[in-house]
């Protein structure tokens, strides 16, 4: 090996071995400044708690349940009606020394007749308010049809009323005018404030309310209808009644439950109370 070759080795070989003094020294090569390439912030998906969908969803997903279908007034005045007349009934004619038989008689006659009152005065009556909220509509599509230009200023002005200013409210209200059909439904919506296409059925008040009548108006009579002779019984099997289909009625509109019930068993024990008071001053005097 020559003294050139053992020159080579030995740089190579502090090279490898990490001696800075054998290290053949190489120019200073020029620092290129590095691009600092900016990373896109990727946000963490954090995991949310049962709290946040839920909270989503009442904000922006929510439900609301049929309030204009014309049910559950008429079922719950049913029922409750049902219940506070048949007992009532039955508390007076006990106060007067009616006996089973009688107080059976009494009950079903209450009941048939009843149902049958609730549920005619319901389909008449949502029938009239129907045809009285479709003559106004009539009456408002006639205006629309033949003073276009005046009910257009009118819902201009609603909206002005509602806090849009004047320029927005005009061009709103032109372009709502634009289709008929629409521009009639929400004259109504603001005027009358009813949805002429939304209006409650009077088949469904009726068969609500004679259906919840019969099953409240039944309650009282079952102690009698099993046997039993005993106007206490009837009374406690009523109040236990009132005070569940109180509660109910509250949790299905978001009241408190004790609230509900506690208001309708005070309002049924009240109405039983005067008729047996007069059922029973009734049966002294006659008898």
């Amino acid at each position: 090996m020559t003294s050139a070759e053992d020159s080579a080795s030995a740089g190579t070989a502090g090279a490898a071995g990490g001696d800075p003094s054998q290290a053949r020294a190489s120019p200073p090569s020029r620092a290129t400044p590095s691009r600092a390439t900016p990373s896109r912030a990727t946000p963490s998906r954090a995991t949310p708690s049962r709290a946040g969908p839920e909270r989503r969803n009442e904000a922006h997903g929510h439900k609301h349940r049929d309030v204009s279908g014309g049910w559950l007034r008429p079922a719950v005045f049913g029922a409750m009606d049902g219940l506070v007349t048949n007992i009532s009934l039955i508390a007076g004619v006990g106060g007067g020394g009616g006996h089973r038989q009688a107080l059976i008689l009494t009950g079903l006659a209450g009941l048939a007749a009843g149902a049958l009152s609730m549920a005619t005065g319901e389909f008449v009556s949502v029938s009239s308010q129907n045809e009285l909220v479709n003559a106004e509509v009539s009456k408002e599509k006639y205006e629309l049809e033949h003073n276009p230009e005046a009910e257009r200023r009118e819902l201009a002005a609603v909206f002005r009323g509602q806090g849009v200013d004047a320029e927005t409210a005009d061009r709103v209200a032109r372009q709502v005018s634009v289709r008929p059909e629409q521009a009639l439904r929400m004259h109504v919506r603001e005027e009358l404030g009813v949805d002429h296409h939304e209006l409650p059925s009077p088949l469904v008040a009726a068969g609500a309310s004679l259906s919840t009548f019969a099953v409240g108006a039944l309650i009282p009579l079952l102690p009698y209808l099993f046997g039993f002779d005993s106007l206490l019984a009837a009374l406690v099997v009523a109040a236990v009644a009132a005070f569940t289909g109180g509660g109910l009625v509250a949790k299905v509109t978001e009241r408190p439950f004790l609230r509900g019930a506690l208001r309708q068993l005070i309002l049924a024990a009240a109405a039983a109370t005067v008729t047996y008071g007069i059922g029973a001053l009734v049966g002294a005097t006659v008898g």
